[in-house]
């Protein structure tokens, strides 16, 4: 079975009059079709801009994209805008952090549905609204019929948010990606909401990269993560081995710092210091000026990927790599 999506080296520089930031800066993975991924990381680690650059939805004035992306094999970097537009909706979706920006506020959230299936599908308004209908009653939004001819302002959040996500899924996308879709809810709609993403992803059958910076989230959703700090995934791995024997420091770092699975007598550890400068990134290893367990050899260059097991993959120079068997 092939990858649904291929990413080598990407690369993301926002250029201004001034400066240059890198804020993402060789990133490389894989996903299977069927496959939930979550990216982990703290806010300015690259996670959503990553999202963005997978749709080429970065203003192409401000930002040069580099490396390669591969979705259901098409060369994402080398499509016109026509075939852009196509493979928007019709082969990957995105639900964005916060749906009351994401829709046009003085169109009615049943017409933005039925447009987006209009133009993908090639059918009449009429069709566009039955389907999108469907989709309402899909995500278990209470009198969807009512609902669509609601303008977003007159929906809860956690009502907005299933209309994006009913929005995201009216062409059924191969991929979905998921930017922190339930960071502005409550406890239990976020809940509902990452029970249903779930349960829609088994029942459709897509692939979903889901960026949070909230572990417990990961531990329900995904099957593989990858932690991201300023601009680099520094480790990947199965949710399971991650979460329960982290690799590079900075995971035990955001691990020691949340309340998920913790004593409730056991005091919350933080990280020291603050994330870099993305302007003006240390030579070496960019979290070495944060971590307790850092060597004089980590300012010299950016450590590499080790594999220590299938699977695996970290960016740490105390991560070692598997020894190879000596023959006679």
């Amino acid at each position: 079975m092939q990858p649904l999506v291929e990413v080598e080296d990407l690369s993301v520089d926002f250029v201004t009059r001034e400066s240059r930031v890198r804020a993402v800066n060789g990133v490389s993975f894989s996903m299977m079709p069927g496959e939930v991924m979550c990216m982990l990381g703290e806010s300015g680690s690259g996670k959503s801009v990553t999202m963005r650059a997978l749709m080429r939805l970065l203003p192409p004035k401000r930002s040069e994209i580099g490396g390669r992306i591969r979705i259901a094999g098409q060369d994402v970097l080398a499509m016109d805008d026509r075939a852009l537009r196509r493979m928007r909706g019709g082969v990957v979706s995105m639900i964005f952090q916060e749906p009351m920006t994401a829709f046009d506020p003085v169109v009615r959230v049943g017409d933005q549905i039925a447009e987006v299936v209009a133009q993908h599908r090639g059918v009449s308004r009429r069709e566009g609204l039955r389907r999108a209908l469907e989709l309402f009653d899909l995500v278990r939004i209470p009198s969807a019929e009512r609902r669509l001819q609601a303008y977003p302002h007159e929906l809860s959040g956690g009502l907005r948010q299933r209309a994006m996500i009913a929005l995201a899924l009216s062409c059924e996308p191969k991929l979905l990606l998921a930017d922190e879709p339930t960071t502005a809810l409550d406890a239990t709609v976020q809940i509902q909401v990452l029970i249903l993403l779930r349960s829609l992803q088994r029942e459709l059958g897509m692939s979903v990269v889901f960026v949070t910076h909230d572990l417990g989230v990961a531990a329900e959703i995904a099957d593989r993560v990858a932690i991201m700090y300023a601009g680099r995934i520094v480790e990947t791995g199965s949710v399971r081995e991650v979460l329960r024997s982290p690799l590079h420091p900075y995971t035990s770092g955001l691990l020691g710092s949340t309340v998920h699975d913790q004593p409730r007598d056991r005091a919350l550890e933080t990280i020291p210091g603050a994330p870099p400068d993305m302007r003006a990134l240390p030579p070496g290893c960019s979290f070495a000026p944060r971590c307790p367990q850092a060597l004089g050899e980590c300012a010299s260059g950016p450590p590499p990927a080790v594999s220590p097991a299938p699977g695996r993959v970290a960016r740490c120079l105390r991560v070692a790599a598997p020894q190879q068997p000596e023959y006679a």
